[in-house]
């Protein structure tokens, strides 16, 4: 595979994932009830760490990996505190 194809892939993946983020970032505040922002969290927290991930690769250091891992750990928490949250009122019992 040649060196310009992998650089022109990764670019592309990248500016598909921003549109994403966008997209999202767009549910999320047009979202007309809270399950749907909650969702648009969700998808935008996994649309960053992929980016991360994208820009990892791009510049091959592992320091993007390692944020990736922390937002993946932090927005899975996030993400269940939430949804506990719209269903009972309360996070912590």
């Amino acid at each position: 595979m040649s060196a310009t194809l992998l650089a022109g892939a990764i670019l592309a993946s990248g500016v598909m994932i921003a549109l994403a983020m966008a997209c999202a970032t767009l549910r999320l505040l047009r979202g007309p009830r809270a399950q749907d922002r909650v969702l648009a969290l969700d998808a935008l927290y996994v649309n960053g760490m992929l980016l991360l991930l994208v820009f990892g690769i791009r510049s091959g250091t592992t320091l993007y990996f390692e944020a990736a891992l922390v937002i993946a750990l932090l927005g899975f928490v996030a993400t269940a505190a939430l949804a506990k949250f719209l269903m009972r009122g309360e996070v912590i019992e």
